[in-house]
């Protein structure tokens, strides 16, 4: 629709835009090496590597807080 990804994700948190970024370009990446699906593939597990990290980092924020 004519709007780049980095124009999204450049306001956010850094692996909450990272997350963003893999999800809304799932399987379009241009690499003729791999099919469709694994191109998918790879794309969710890019955006779940970030959101784990985003987890961790907010457990981690949270344990120092005592709010958890």
């Amino acid at each position: 629709c004519g709007i780049e990804v980095i124009d999204i994700t450049r306001h956010m948190d850094f692996n909450i835009g990272q997350i963003l970024k893999y999800i809304l370009r799932l399987g379009y990446k241009n690499d003729s090496n791999f099919t469709n699906y694994e191109k998918i593939l790879s794309d969710l597990h890019k955006a779940e590597y970030y959101l784990t990290r985003e987890i961790d980092r907010i457990d981690k924020l949270c344990k120092n807080n005592g709010n958890h």
